[in-house]
């Protein structure tokens, strides 16, 4: 029986070329595309699922309650609270590691240099994170004149020689020993990058703080812990709530720990509590791959069912024989199923060619897992599931067919069959035209974010790592040698690049501040020269000055705020006030306000400005140069070069331009935008083809009325319009249906920015026309095609 199935449905697929490769193409593309996306999504959901003991990791987390209208969730955290987990709440953690720094540095042997990620970490890091060893021990972090690096970089550095015990030179300061070598993490893990690992106690700079492990106000690091076997999560988080509170005063702090496996994907919070995030995006692009499969099984549907007639006389003939309406449906299914799975090999012939290209519009090198066994066993449930899925409709509806009627040549499907066809079509463009819409509004989010003024000037603008002591001892002379070739117009310095807030503190109290409240500040080192370096725009006030030198000074030293600090103070009059700060990063002395600037946007482009304070001194980890704007780019950075290597030469001469820093802010936007564009390109083309199969059917089956029409003078644009008009009706119904319902999930989505575009109603118009237009031109080359026919072929009878 089966084999009988399998012959009937093959002859019917060869016997119907077009429809039958119309379903093929567009069942093969629904099920590559929800191919594709499946393995974005699992390895969104794999991320940091690495590690052996993965769901015991967490990340430690702060929430300052400051004030009624400051709540927040910090995953900076202050380095004591390493000692304090480790100290008194060892009961629930088998494991504790502060982690810092995580920039980039050089990697020196002999004449080899390079830069590279890495990272200090605390000796049980290895073995919490069970790091794959290569050569040497977990334990090697126990040992403060050891290193750890990876298997790439011990490949670049050393080449094929035994790299252990080899000595690195890093940042021309910092002598280790390579104790270890371990496996290159995998792109989805948080420390995918680092290339090398350092023992904690080689930590030098500590972000102008004296007193690193007891500054309880100063959140410079990250702080990651093992919870033991018989403690859950929740208990353990439950347990450190109360850690930092006995040592911060003037306002109330929570610690937390949150999951590392899922911190990817709930990277949002509410009240110290996960709220949301990536896992958004994941829920929404695994939205797009169902519907999209599902549009490439309405094709399959529609173009079945319309076929009906064609099959009503062998389904009459076969219950006349004695099928039963059981077997009649299996033989459709399995034309479904064969459909399917030779559908299934089209998809993965076009998942591997198309691969490459996804993965470079997701940003990940994902591949087909051939040797998993589950997924072979998951791709067949699911290619099976879909050939139900696609037929159950049409073989259902062609066995409840009476013989006695088709027989009898009595049998009409009338004009009630079409309505389900009309109702998948609808559906179709529904979801398409509501991923269009989606598309264009990420777009101009994006783009409405990137015109947004940034309060200095990005043009020109690099940015130089400060990571050895020769540029810090050199700073001025380099700075000086700089202007001198002609080559930049100015040079300043910062321990936070103006891309990004990199250090916070509250304790801040002034004038008029309520004494119940605080409020936290990015708290950011300058020099004298970078506020004309990066040209930031002073409202009130003045900028820093060498021709003050009191700005540096340890008492009464300048202090400049922005604008959104201003507001957050209260301030009418900012200039002139005193800042007095209870921690001890800036030697517990108060500070005077000398300036105030616009804002700048230093974070997410999306978000309010954050407030800032700026002090003049401390320590700067960044150089931040303006090139000369009348020099080619290449010919300054050419004279920039051997200048840094003249005062810098155990480091090659590593530069990024802020405006591709800045840029990237807007990466997982751009991404989504990419990836519903692709899918919506795709979901359009399948509809599409689903609509020409149809428009093919409707006009073979008026083949004799359209003869008749022509004899009696009808025109081609009269039977163009006749054959169009059905279509266009239904995606006309598709855009009113979609419309709101973008409208209102684009609303949401847009109110988690504080800076966003409006849901402008030309977006909604140009896409309804957008839609029609398409839906003409695909329809309208069989519409013609009908019309222009000789109507004497039609109408013969032989």
């Amino acid at each position: 029986m089966l084999k009988n199935y399998l012959t009937i449905a093959w002859r019917n697929l060869l016997k119907n070329k077009l429809f039958s490769s119309i379903n093929i193409v567009g069942l093969a593309l629904g099920m590559a595309i929800a191919l594709l996306i499946g393995l974005w999504i699992a390895d969104e959901l794999q991320f940091d699922h690495y590690y052996q003991h993965h769901d015991r990791l967490a990340r430690a987390a702060v929430t300052p309650y400051m004030n009624k209208d400051t709540i927040y969730t910090n995953l900076t955290i202050q380095m004591p609270l390493g000692n304090e987990l480790r100290t008194n709440y060892g009961k629930d953690l088998k494991y504790v590691s502060l982690v810092a720094d995580g920039g980039s540095h050089i990697l020196a042997a002999g004449d080899k240099k390079m830069s590279g990620i890495a990272i200090y970490a605390e000796k049980d890091f290895p073995e919490m994170f069970t790091l794959d060893m290569v050569r040497g021990s977990r334990d090697v972090l126990k040992d403060p004149t050891t290193c750890m690096i990876s298997q790439s970089k011990a490949l670049a550095i050393f080449g094929h020689a035994d790299p252990m015990n080899k000595i690195i030179l890093i940042d021309n300061e910092i002598e280790l020993k390579v104790g270890a070598v371990y496996s290159d993490l995998p792109e989805n893990t948080t420390f995918y990058e680092t290339a090398c690992i350092m023992p904690w106690e080689n930590k030098a700079n500590w972000w102008n703080s004296k007193d690193p492990q007891g500054n309880w106000y100063n959140h410079n690091g990250a702080l990651y812990v093992q919870v033991k076997d018989n403690v859950s999560m929740e208990q353990a988080a439950a347990s450190v709530k109360e850690a930092p509170t006995s040592h911060i005063k003037g306002y109330t702090e929570n610690a937390t720990l949150f999951p590392l496996d899922k911190l990817h994907l709930y990277n949002e919070f509410t009240n110290g509590k996960m709220s949301g995030g990536r896992i958004q995006t994941v829920w929404l692009f695994g939205i797009i791959g169902i519907f999209v499969l599902l549009l490439a099984c309405i094709n399959f549907m529609n173009l079945s069912t319309a076929r009906s007639e064609r099959r009503a006389k062998e389904v009459g003939v076969r219950k006349a024989i004695g099928s039963l309406r059981t077997q009649l449906i299996g033989q459709f299914i399995s034309e479904s199923l064969a459909v399917s799975f030779l559908s299934l090999m089209l998809a993965l012939f076009l998942v591997l060619i198309s691969l490459p290209f996804f993965n470079g519009l997701a940003e990940k090198h994902m591949s087909l897992p051939w040797g998993d066994v589950r997924f072979w066993v998951l791709l067949l449930t699911f290619t099976f599931l879909t050939g139900l899925i696609a037929g159950s409709y049409p073989a259902f509806y062609l066995s409840a067919f009476k013989p006695i009627k088709v027989l009898k040549g009595t049998f009409r499907v009338g004009r009630l069959a079409a309505i389900p066809r009309k109702v998948l079509v609808v559906v179709q463009f529904t979801v398409s035209v509501t991923l269009i819409i989606g598309t264009i509004i990420v777009f101009r989010q994006i783009k409405y974010a990137k015109d947004r003024p940034v309060g200095y000037n990005r043009e020109g603008l690099i940015a130089v790592n400060m990571n050895t002591n020769d540029l810090h001892k050199h700073d001025e002379v380099i700075r000086a040698a700089l202007l001198q070739s002609g080559a930049i117009t100015d040079m300043g310095e910062t321990n936070s690049l103006p891309t990004e807030i990199s250090s916070g503190n509250g304790g801040f109290y002034w004038k008029g501040v309520e004494p119940d409240n605080s409020y936290n500040f990015g708290t950011l080192s300058v020099n004298y020269d970078y506020g004309h370096t990066v040209g930031w725009q002073v409202v009130e006030g003045r900028d820093f000055s060498r021709n003050f030198p009191g700005d540096t000074a340890s008492v009464m030293g300048g202090l400049i705020v922005n604008e959104s600090a201003v507001k957050q103070m209260g301030l009418k009059h900012p200039v002139g006030e005193i800042v007095n700060y209870k921690g001890t990063i800036f030697a517990n002395v108060p500070h005077v306000i000398v300036g105030v600037v616009k804002d700048m946007v230093m974070e997410s482009p999306y978000d309010k400005p954050a407030p800032v304070m700026f002090f003049c001194g401390g320590y700067t980890g960044s150089m931040v140069i303006r090139v000369n704007p009348t020099m080619p780019m290449r010919e300054a950075l050419a004279k920039m070069e051997p200048i840094f290597k003249k005062y810098n030469p155990g480091s090659p001469f590593d530069f990024k331009f802020i405006d591709d820093i800045y840029a990237k802010k807007f990466a997982a936007e751009e991404r989504i935008g990419h990836l519903a564009a692709f899918f919506a390109v795709l979901a359009v083309f399948i509809s599409c083809l689903g609509l020409f199969g149809l428009a093919s059917f409707m006009a073979e089956q008026r083949v004799k009325e359209i003869g008749v029409r022509k004899v009696l003078g009808a025109t081609v644009f009269n039977l163009w319009k006749l054959l169009s008009k059905d279509f266009v009706v239904l995606v006309i119904l598709s855009c009113c249906i979609s419309i709101p319902i973008a409208w209102y999930f684009l609303h949401a989505w847009l109110a988690k920015y504080n800076y966003r575009t409006s849901l402008s109603w030309w977006v909604f118009m140009a896409t309804g026309v957008g839609a029609l237009l398409i839906t003409l031109l695909t329809v309208s080359f069989q519409s013609i095609k009908a019309a222009i026919a000789n109507p004497v072929k039609s109408l013969r009878t032989e």
